[in-house]
């Protein structure tokens, strides 16, 4: 089982989108995929005409009263799961101090009794760095990380990058960039791209760009490439995770 963080310091960069659309293009491609909607205002779950509301909520996990496998639900996609949101997660870190043992590997504990019902876990993140950012860093095989061709989105990439060098056991996770929300028409995001792209290599390809169709997703309350396959911002996200499966079989 692999797993994938869809983080960002900085909300507002595309994470849920490219969470939910990458759920469906794995699956598509036969892939057994849980989607862990870990943002308390439950987009991803929004997104999947799934309640955000899981009984015991994150008190409720954390202590082992209630499985993660017994609050996962189905979607309307073929081998697509979800771990819906709830509103209870805006206290994990309060929670998670209160662990007795390994707070940072809480996470990862819960996720170890699914290892072999997926090949695919990927983890909508909430923006911060906080406790809960160090549980997903730790229970991740990498961060897909997008980024919006803007000074500030950059500033935040280089904030996790220091954030990641500065603490033990994050040596093995793969930081994944991606630029998100691009204006080609817009000088200083083709600027900004041409810089950073030159600046941090590891940055993918795969360009998404700002369209108004992605902001439909939440009209149509489903992954845009399940009801505009031809789209082009669907063939972004199709270039985006055959460069995300390439990466985790490296």
């Amino acid at each position: 089982m692999k797993t994938i963080g869809v983080y960002s310091i900085k909300g507002g960069v595309g994470k849920t989108s490219s969470t939910v659309n990458l759920a469906y293009l794995a699956a598509a491609a036969g892939k057994r995929t849980l989607v862990w909607d870990l943002d308390p205002q439950g987009a991803a779950s929004f997104y999947f005409r799934v309640k955000p509301k899981v009984k015991g909520g994150g008190r409720g996990l954390l202590r082992g009263r209630r499985r993660p496998d017994d609050a996962i639900k189905g979607t309307d996609f073929e081998l697509l799961d979800l771990l819906p949101a709830d509103f209870s997660y805006r206290n994990m870190d309060i929670l998670l101090e209160a662990a007795k043992k390994r707070p940072t590997g809480q996470l990862k504990r819960l996720l170890k009794p699914l290892s072999t019902e997926y090949d695919l876990v990927l983890f909508d993140c909430p923006p911060s760095i906080s406790l809960m950012s160090e549980n997903i860093f730790r229970a991740a095989d990498a961060l897909l990380v997008p980024l919006i061709p803007s000074t500030l989105s950059a500033r935040t990439l280089h904030q996790l990058l220091e954030f990641l060098r500065s603490e033990d056991g994050f040596g093995a996770l793969k930081v994944l960039p991606f630029f998100s929300m691009v204006d080609t028409d817009r000088a200083m995001h083709s600027e900004t791209i041409d810089r950073l792209s030159t600046e941090h290599p590891e940055i993918l390809s795969a360009r998404i760009p700002l369209a108004q169709d992605v902001e439909r997703m939440g009209l149509h309350r489903m992954p845009l490439p399940a009801y505009a396959p031809a789209n082009p911002a669907s063939g972004a996200y199709r270039a985006l995770w055959d460069e995300v499966a390439n990466a985790l079989r490296a």
